[in-house]
């Protein structure tokens, strides 16, 4: 795909991406209309939208076409990203006052308030896909949806509904940051591995594989995407991991060597800078190979997911 096609072709989808975010956003009212607030500052506070768009993408991929149903899971996949940003802000985590040049939601809203809008905005992602279920089999007329259809449909929602939730939960992102949390002091290759497919990797898994789930894809098929994932996922860290070495700091817009400075241990100190490099080449090849195995149209997919891996900021 062209370079300015592909461009293009990501600002559609990017902002699609946030419309759909914008019409599932929790209205400011009642005693407690501040969470809301904060959870919404949050939201809006900039993004990619990578999860989202990632989720529709596969989905269309395996032959979905476009419903209430993704639309609310692709606002609920980019709540449950948003609410572990607000928490790894928080002082007790990594005590961040800004993120994409914006002030964080505790320093704006105050610590408490960022715990809660945190919190709210994990329960309301669920609140948000679950509506999935009461509207499913509601987007034909009652005659031209037939009842194995409609519980095909919730069969689908419901499989999709528990990744979501596993990938998110201590079997996922959770348990990658408790991980990171612990291992600071001695941080091992198995550790390293662990926290990088569980804190990056698990919700691209979550995305990719609710996204083919919807669509109807197999197991083999779902199978094949939670690989590919992980291989995004981990490929992605790393290549974070050598940004920090050989970066551009204004070009990153960040500094570099943060991590040598920091003596933290990375890919990179683990493994070296080559090796690194050529997993990178390794993994992005491997998950790219994968799409082609699917037949549906995928090259926007597949070239969102090169770009990403490859980015140099």
């Amino acid at each position: 795909m062209d370079a300015s096609v592909f461009e293009k072709r990501l600002q559609q989808e990017t902002a699609y991406a946030e419309r759909v975010l914008r019409e599932h956003l929790p209205k400011e009212e009642g005693l407690q209309e501040k969470i809301m607030e904060a959870m919404n500052y949050s939201l809006l506070a900039g993004g990619k939208r990578l999860r989202p768009i990632l989720m529709r993408e596969t989905y269309r991929m395996c032959g979905g076409e476009d419903g209430r149903a993704i639309e609310r899971f692709m606002a609920a996949i980019e709540m449950i990203h948003t609410y572990s940003l607000v928490h790894d802000d928080l002082p007790a985590m990594d005590n961040d006052r800004y993120r994409r040049g914006k002030e964080t939601t505790w320093y704006v809203y105050g610590e408490t308030m960022g715990i809660l809008a945190g919190d709210g905005l994990l329960n309301y992602a669920f609140e948000t896909a679950i509506r999935a279920f009461q509207e499913t089999g509601t987007e034909g007329t009652e005659e031209s949806v037939p009842d194995s259809e409609r519980l095909a449909r919730l069969e689908r929602a419901s499989a999709a509904f528990s990744v979501l939730a596993r990938k998110a939960g201590i079997y996922g992102m959770i348990g990658g940051q408790v991980v990171d949390v612990m291992a600071q002091e001695e941080m091992s290759q198995t550790n390293l591995l662990f926290i990088h497919a569980h804190k990056t990797a698990a919700l691209i898994q979550a995305a990719m594989m609710a996204g083919a789930i919807l669509a109807g894809a197999d197991r083999e098929q779902v199978a094949a995407i939670e690989k590919c994932a992980y291989n995004i996922g981990i490929a992605f860290q790393i290549q974070d991991d050598i940004l920090d070495v050989i970066g551009d700091s204004e070009e990153l817009g960040k500094a570099t060597g943060s991590d040598a400075a920091n003596r933290k241990e990375t890919y990179v100190t683990r493994k070296g800078l080559e090796q690194a490099k050529a997993d990178v080449e390794a993994l992005s090849r491997e998950a790219a190979g994968i799409l082609d195995g699917f037949t549906g149209e995928h090259e926007f997919l597949k070239q969102l997911i090169l770009t990403l891996i490859h980015r140099r900021k």
